[in-house]
């Protein structure tokens, strides 16, 4: 079955979203809390394409049911490690923690997407590491780790459409325009 990987975007966008409480006094003072609920939005755009290169995809989008469901999402470019990381695995790690020890061969960079064996969350490389060490991450680990492998390429996304809505423009010569917002859910 298609999916919104069939077709590669032609614009991406991916956000941080780390929500945080604000509250603001009369006097100007400022109180501030973070949640620790760190996740991530992708939008992007994709290439204008005919009507039998674009129905899979709007289809696929349509099955999702709006904010319904839950699905897995591989970026184009950032899904796979810049490093030459051709192993990897993580030891037992406590919720909370923003290294990781990992066994490795090869490097992982600053900017590489990482997800745990045990985990739904993505998280990112926050400095270079070759071989074997404290891999730190961003943000903090949401769940306890286990010794398991760690996806360093083709890292799925586990997403659902920001909106209940799904919309497409048809225009000059029969092309499609689409466009997606995906937010990540834990």
């Amino acid at each position: 079955m298609a999916d919104l990987s069939t077709i590669s975007l032609q614009n991406i966008e991916i956000k941080s979203i780390d929500p945080s409480l604000v509250a603001m006094s009369h006097s100007g003072k400022r109180q501030i809390r973070n949640r620790s609920a760190q996740r991530w939005m992708i939008s992007g755009t994709y290439p204008k394409t005919d009507r039998d290169t674009f129905d899979p995809v709007w289809v696929y989008a349509l099955s999702q049911k709006g904010q319904f469901s839950s699905f897995s999402y591989i970026p184009p470019i950032y899904s796979n490690a810049k490093g030459d990381v051709s192993a990897c695995s993580s030891a037992v790690e406590v919720a909370g923690s923003t290294a990781v020890t990992v066994t490795m061969t090869g490097t992982l960079k600053a900017g590489d997407y990482v997800k745990f064996a045990s985990h739904d969350k993505v998280y990112i490389v926050t400095s270079d590491l070759t071989g074997n060490g404290e891999l730190n991450i961003y943000p903090a680990l949401q769940a306890d780790t286990t010794a398991a492998a760690v996806t360093y390429d083709s890292v799925p996304f586990t997403v659902a459409f920001v909106s209940n809505e799904q919309s497409f423009s048809r225009g000059p010569n029969d092309l499609h325009d689409y466009r997606i917002q995906l937010v990540e859910v834990i």
